[in-house]
């Protein structure tokens, strides 16, 4: 299924962000004297994107959000990698770094922007890659270029059929596998992630799932003194990845 952005400022800020798109829509009654539709034909020349012109009737059959303004644009497919390529990415990693790589699991993470926000985290601190699976969980759209400033890009990203054969596979690559759960007995600064860590973060709603908690070496939690009962996926990620980075720091 196409994946489009509507709205004149939206496709504004994906041609700003870089997200790859395939080609504008421009309805062909739109007034040239409008700055934001200038912009979009500025961008989008310097950027190589080509714009068509359609009937604004055209628009309104693809839009699903009826908030096109006269203008949507579709993202091209994102590039996903296999499994080998982030692992070689990981060997790279720890070779170059005293031993340490860093591998990011999401298990059924639903929403694209947090998947975006966990790709920003995971690229500033060196991560060599990101496991989500194929089905039931967010993939790659122009919302996870948005939230992750354009990190995305710039971090390998596969996608797997089964999630417990994966972490079963980095085991045997010599990976610890490391699940961010509630449920653990250890805070994470009492954990040791020296080296190469497989850290696995859950569904926003459920968690790390049992099977999959069940085939991780050991589990990890953050410290809380508040109120709430947890924070947002993307959040905790960022914390978790950072401990990794700072036990590792050379």
């Amino acid at each position: 299924m196409a994946d489009f952005i509507e709205g004149k400022r939206p496709v504004i800020e994906a041609l700003r962000t870089h997200v790859p798109l395939k080609y504008i829509l421009m309805a062909d009654n739109l007034s040239q004297g409008d700055s934001l539709v200038r912009d979009i034909q500025r961008k989008a020349k310097n950027l190589d994107v080509p714009i068509k012109k359609v009937s604004k009737k055209k628009l309104d059959e693809i839009s699903e959000r009826g908030s096109h303004q006269g203008v949507m644009a579709e993202a091209a497919p994102f590039n996903y990698v296999n499994m080998t390529t982030i692992l070689d990415a990981a060997k790279q990693s720890a070779e170059e770094h005293d031993g340490r790589a860093l591998i990011v699991v999401l298990d059924h993470i639903t929403d694209a922007g947090n998947l975006g926000a966990i790709a920003r985290s995971a690229e500033c601190v060196g991560a060599s890659g990101i496991v989500i699976p194929n089905k039931r969980a967010a993939r790659v759209t122009a919302a996870t270029y948005k939230s992750s400033a354009g990190a995305i890009s710039h971090i390998p990203v596969t996608q797997v059929a089964n999630l417990v054969s994966t972490i079963e596979r980095l085991k045997d690559e010599g990976f610890w596998v490391a699940a961010a759960t509630e449920h653990a007995s250890d805070l994470i600064w009492q954990s040791n992630l020296k080296g190469k860590i497989a850290l696995v973060m859950g569904n926003e709603g459920e968690g790390v799932s049992r099977l999959v908690l069940e085939n991780c070496d050991f589990g990890v939690k953050l410290p809380q003194v508040g109120e709430i009962s947890s924070l947002n996926v993307a959040q905790a990620s960022t914390a978790c990845m950072y401990e990794w980075l700072r036990q590792n720091w050379e």
